[in-house]
């Protein structure tokens, strides 16, 4: 007989059935904590649905903890259903099924940003975008966790990265990935809902490395959008925080030579990428004023101190090219020069 723990990890077959309503048509993507498929709505026969499917594979073997864990799926889940908001995919309906627990959500049209970025423009610093047009997007996603984070209880989303953005075609932004995880404040016993996700190295703070969500607060949406903006403006992926916390320096400039990016994006950005909760911005609305205007822009505190050697440095292996190109000139004219004066 095969393991139960084991088997739920199988991930759906095509034609597979949910409540006799859904009906998985392909798996869309994989991870740890579950998958997301798209299916078709028996009900309504022109739409098009993701399901998100939510494991809890540490629960499995004690079925009093699974049953509670699964009441508190549906109780959060409510949550998220009454969202509204159009930068955040639609949740229409919640269940559980055996082991498994399921979001079914508008299913969002359209390509990722980390996708884009490998097809974007080359650049001397790698595949970026333009500061105007991200800029563009970042206003949709500020507007999106702003809404998130003012809700009663605030919604954290805990795993924002260019895969986790999608452009759709009409050129909207959608903030996407849902799961739940229950977040208990000290202060007051209140449940707080959390978007699932672990994370990704590039873009967590390090107060989420701790694998416990009690140690998440609103800023850490902060810092992994930030890092994502980062990303999206300079072609690199940004170093993790751990890194950066063991040796600074690592995060370079985003003014670099070569780069037009305006000083009051960088300062934003690195603001909400400081290391310490503390040191960023005091919310989702207060990043947006400093980001897109109605804040002051002067020199940041908070980014990787980078030795003047080390940019010089940067710069010319970046642009050895041109250097080269322009040192052969330089001495092109001067041969010319010394015959000319040679030549009567």
């Amino acid at each position: 007989m095969s393991d139960p723990v084991q088997s739920m990890h199988a991930p759906l077959a095509a034609g597979t059935e949910l409540r006799g309503r859904y009906v998985i048509e392909n798996l869309v993507g994989q991870g740890g904590m579950g998958a997301v498929y798209r299916a078709r709505d028996r009900r309504l026969p022109d739409r098009i649905c993701a399901v998100k499917e939510i494991l809890a594979p540490s629960l499995l073997s004690r079925p009093a903890v699974r049953q509670r864990a699964q009441t508190q799926f549906l109780q959060e889940a409510s949550v998220l259903a009454r969202l509204d908001h159009p930068n955040l995919p639609k949740v229409s309906d919640v269940f559980a099924l055996e082991h498994r627990d399921y979001l079914i959500m508008d299913f969002v049209s359209g390509a990722n940003l980390r996708d884009l970025l490998a097809r974007a423009p080359r650049q001397a610093h790698g595949r970026c975008f333009p500061e105007k047009r991200v800029l563009s997007w970042s206003a949709q996603l500020l507007d999106a966790l702003i809404y998130l984070h003012e809700q009663d209880p605030p919604i954290l989303h805990r795993d924002i990265k260019p895969a986790n953005i999608i452009l759709t075609e009409r050129g909207q932004i959608k903030l996407v990935d849902f799961g739940l995880v229950k977040q208990l404040e000290a202060d007051d016993q209140r449940t707080v809902t959390v978007v699932q996700g672990r994370g990704t190295q590039a873009y967590t703070p390090l107060e989420q490395y701790g694998g416990d969500p009690g140690v998440s607060a609103l800023s850490s949406d902060l810092y992994s959008l930030g890092a994502t903006l980062y990303h999206l403006l300079s072609g690199q992926t940004p170093p993790s925080a751990q890194a950066r916390f063991l040796e600074s320096g690592q995060l370079a400039e985003l003014r670099a030579p070569g780069r037009r990016i305006s000083r009051r994006t960088e300062t934003a950005v690195f603001h909400a990428m400081a290391l310490h909760p503390s040191q960023r911005p005091a919310s989702a609305a207060a990043f947006r004023r400093e980001l897109l205007g109605a804040a002051p822009a002067a020199p940041s505190p908070f980014a990787d101190p980078v030795p003047a050697a080390q940019v010089w440095r940067t710069a010319c292996a970046r642009h050895r090219g041109l250097l080269g190109m322009a040192c052969a000139l330089l001495l092109a004219a001067f041969i010319l020069s010394a015959l000319s004066h040679l030549i009567p």
